[in-house]
């Protein structure tokens, strides 16, 4: 089912044709540096494909999405909104992560802005953040460009991050 879709991309819930596609970015350190638990297994991509089937268990307008390229219709990555609590907060997470193949082209961007705009627009929620770790320079521009500020360093229990935030209506007057 499509999510969203953007002038080059589309995202839509995860099918289990995509657990190839989604493991060859999820084996590959360079595109995994920044993650704490680092590379996944075949086994740990495939359970997480399984997780988001139909959204997040838990809130099925959320979860991380197949990132769809319109032009070759291929497989790029996964982006989409993540539920999370820091420090005693409930936040919404605009996650993104595709292959590096697709790097350096606004894509990263594109499908972020996307998000950003289905979360306040479609979905009414009120603020999303972006946790980034602090060497992570290409998601901190990402999350600049989408028009959130860097808010305060934290921790969770896989380590430190930056957080960086805005709200709806930040974005309204952008």
């Amino acid at each position: 089912m499509k999510i969203l879709e953007t002038e080059r991309l589309f995202l839509r819930h995860f099918e289990l044709s995509d657990i190839e596609y989604l493991y060859l970015l999820y084996s590959d350190p360079e595109v995994r540096r920044y993650f704490p638990e680092g590379t996944l297994t075949y086994a740990e991509t495939k359970a997480e494909v399984e997780y988001y089937l139909k959204g997040h268990p838990n809130y099925p307008e959320l979860g991380l999405w197949a990132t769809i390229q319109k032009k070759t219709d291929q497989f790029i990555g996964r982006c989409g909104l993540l539920p999370w609590t820091i420090d005693g907060q409930d936040e919404v997470e605009v996650a993104y992560l595709l292959g590096k193949a697709y790097w350096g082209q606004g894509l990263g961007t594109e499908a972020a802005q996307g998000i950003r705009d289905h979360a306040f627009e479609d979905l009414g929620l009120s603020r999303l953040v972006c946790m980034i770790d602090e060497g992570n320079l290409a998601s901190i521009q990402v999350a600049k460009k989408i028009g959130m500020s860097f808010e305060k360093e934290s921790q969770d229990e896989l380590g430190s991050f930056h957080l960086y935030a805005i709200n709806r209506f930040e974005w309204k007057i952008a």
